[in-house]
């Protein structure tokens, strides 16, 4: 099996696992991958995913292109089939928190943009080498970045196809820290299960907001936040926490 899926408590970790070949994707895998988002969306007892790679040399390198570009070059492959693991139109709701160690290249890149939160090792390095080889990042880079992160700093990532350094992606806003290698999937999830232990209803909204109301016009914006926010007030966590504080309340005051 090279897609790991294991569940502790109400984290799932999804791991990337043919460290042999840098954790390239081959095209079952690709599917594979999608399964597995799609298996911890669906699961109730999933609140929050960490999302890595197996071994110290890489996250992902992307697709494995001995496979996967004689397929696409000879018309036998649709690059559409590989949406579900690039969480591309999935109502994936639940946060995904990514831990980067060794090199994220490609459409591991790629894939490292459809997550939330991102841990990266001081070993980590990125870089989208497509243009360099006669295509483009289209696993949802050119859509996500340049609405995740400055324009600049988003044109020098695609254009330039050079390596990028975890430095350079903490202040480009590309991930949120840099922490040792030894320290990493401890931290990735310290951090995915604290969030779990949140309200999965608000969460999830949360994130449903962040990733469907940023190009609304402002008033339809507005409009959904305000359909978005009762269906949470009304929900049985939003009960259950009201009643959990008044009844604190009530102590401190008596």
């Amino acid at each position: 099996m090279t897609i790991e899926f294991v569940q502790a408590g109400a984290v799932a970790t999804i791991r990337i696992a043919r460290p042999e070949k840098l954790n390239a994707l081959s095209l079952q895998m690709y599917a594979d991958l999608g399964a597995a988002f799609a298996r911890a969306r669906d699961d109730d007892t999933v609140n929050a995913v960490v999302l890595t790679g197996a071994g110290a040399r890489a996250f992902c390198v992307g697709a494995d292109l001995t496979e996967s570009i004689p397929a696409l070059a000879s018309g036998r492959f649709d690059i559409s089939a590989w949406d579900p693991a690039h969480l591309k139109g999935q109502h994936f709701h639940k946060p995904l928190v990514c831990a980067v160690r060794g090199l994220c290249i490609g459409g591991g890149f790629e894939i490292m943009l459809a997550s939330d939160i991102r841990i990266a090792a001081s070993d980590a390095v990125f870089q989208l080498p497509e243009p360099g080889h006669g295509f483009v990042p289209a696993g949802g880079t050119l859509v996500r970045l340049v609405r995740q992160i400055g324009y600049a700093h988003a044109m020098e990532m695609m254009l330039t196809a050079r390596r990028f350094s975890p430095a350079e992606m903490l202040r480009f806003g590309v991930v949120n820290e840099v922490v040792p290698p030894e320290d990493l999937e401890a931290r990735a999830l310290e951090i995915a299960t604290g969030i779990a232990a949140l309200s999965p209803n608000a969460v999830q909204t949360i994130k449903e907001a962040a990733l469907t109301l940023q190009d609304a016009p402002w008033e339809e914006a507005f409009a959904r936040e305000a359909l978005l926010g009762q269906r949470t007030f009304t929900s049985d966590d939003a009960k259950r926490g009201l009643a959990a504080f008044a009844s604190r309340a009530a102590r401190s005051s008596g």
